[in-house]
């Protein structure tokens, strides 16, 4: 499943670590495994390692607290910069699911500010010594501040690869090698589909407008706040800068992709995070995340009111799957207009919403889904663009194995479905004849 990623690692001193510890998510934001008890002791972790602030990454951390847990907890500074926001967002929409299953909520905004009490920021590159073991970070270029996690210990080398984003990407820095490693666990999101390049997306996504406005249709595109919204801003002040598409009302219709741009914002000049394409504009006194016609409605009346602006226009707003936020009410509304699109610029998990869409669109029959109880037919165009995904594609994630293929011993595909894996085991095997292993959820691996 590309969701609840959290390993524990355990050194012959029977001392532990954690590396991430992560919602699952699916068909519901959040699904009944996160209310089963932790299958350990959280008193027993000595600190946590985050690779990226996800919640599918971080969701658990505090019912993790609440559990017991009292260790320290690592990352970079713009991964605990987005984690409480992120957070205390993801902690009302539990709290509403739980009382929908007759549940306790996993945990409350104490537990929140309790966790980030523990929470330090590390730097790539600083070594941390914790529980036996020394971890560093690497940049992951996935989002803002993502990591992959090297840990030594008892004379072996394990990377954790975290989510993996491209070579090369607009915005951020690209990723880091990683030298040598005895064992590697690899994000296989798409380990087996090859991504459109960064001039090709973009071409798309100015055909995709193009066509919309010109139908006179509403673009919806459903995007996660974090770090998708940031690059289809970007991108976006591109197209409208140098007069590539048509001039047209451009909605970012999420509170919370608003507040975590300011941290993009915040570290838009510091050359550890960003490419020095996007520095060299800000330095012409171009304002990335800003350009003419883009409105950005934090209240619900402001919300509301984009219904009262007459298409063509393009609205961005969560949920990047649409398992929830403002996008549903956009959907209900446009799916049924032939003349709008529905664009999908994200990794739609099966169960979901959009998956749903997507799926649906492929059989070419007519099909409807339910959203707030009411089945909405669909008859707008459903596209997808899997160029803007921050996950590597299968070449880029065989790059990054790469230059560790020698001292490699197993390689552990996770994050991914069992259709991604299949196809980038093989290849892992005959091209860099190298162990891969796909293990079970709760599997334990002695290494």
């Amino acid at each position: 499943m590309v969701t609840g990623s959290s390993f524990l690692l355990e050194n012959e001193a029977g001392k532990r670590i954690l590396i991430d510890c992560g919602l699952h998510q699916g068909a519901r934001y959040c699904e009944r495994h996160n209310f089963e008890p932790f299958p350990l002791d959280p008193a027993s972790i000595e600190a946590v390692f985050v690779t990226h602030a996800h919640i599918d990454h971080i969701g658990r951390l505090p019912q993790l607290y609440r559990a017991g847990f009292r260790g320290k907890i690592y990352s970079t500074p713009p991964t605990k910069d987005f984690a409480e926001t992120l957070l205390i967002d993801s902690e009302h929409i539990l709290a509403i699911e739980a009382r929908e299953l007759g549940l306790p909520p996993i945990y409350e905004l104490a537990d929140i500010n309790e966790t980030m009490k523990l929470w330090q920021k590390v730097s790539y590159h600083e070594k941390v010594e914790a529980a036996g073991f020394e971890v560093e970070f690497y940049n992951a270029g996935h989002i803002l501040g993502s990591a992959s996690i090297l840990v030594s210990g008892d004379g072996k080398k394990i990377v954790f690869s975290g989510d993996l984003g491209h070579p090369v990407t607009p915005l951020i820095k690209g990723r880091e090698e990683i030298g040598t490693a005895d064992y590697a666990l690899i994000d296989s999101t798409y380990g087996s589909r090859v991504h459109e390049g960064l001039t090709q997306r973009k071409d798309l996504l100015e055909n995709v407008i193009e066509e919309t406005v010109k139908a006179g249709g509403v673009l919806m595109i459903p995007a996660f706040a974090l770090e998708r919204t940031q690059e289809l801003l970007y991108e976006l002040n591109d197209l409208v800068e140098n007069g590539r598409i048509p001039r047209t009302p451009v909605f970012i219709d999420s509170p919370l992709a608003i507040k975590l741009t300011a941290v993009y914002k915040k570290y838009s000049k510091d050359q550890i995070y960003f490419d020095e394409a996007a520095i060299e504009l800000l330095r012409a006194g171009d304002a990335i995340f800003d350009f003419p016609d883009l409105h950005l409605t934090l209240t619900t009346e402001q919300s509301k009111q984009i219904n009262s602006i007459a298409p063509p226009k393009i609205i961005i707003a969560g949920a990047g799957m649409s398992q929830g936020g403002r996008i549903l009410h956009h959907e209900r509304r446009y799916l049924p207009d032939p003349k709008s699109t529905i664009l999908f610029v994200s990794f739609q998990a099966v169960g979901s919403l959009g998956r749903r869409i997507l799926d649906g669109a492929k059989s070419g029959k007519n099909f409807s889904v339910k959203i707030f109880g009411e089945e909405i037919a669909v008859k707008a165009r459903v596209l997808a663009i899997g160029g803007y995904s921050s996950h590597a594609d299968q070449p880029a994630l065989l790059d990054w194995l790469r230059p560790m293929k020698l001292g490699l011993k197993k390689v552990f595909l996770v994050h991914g479905e069992e259709k991604e894996m299949g196809p980038l085991e093989d290849r892992i095997r005959d091209e860099l004849a190298v162990q891969p292993v796909i293990p079970n959820l709760g599997e334990e691996v002695i290494l």
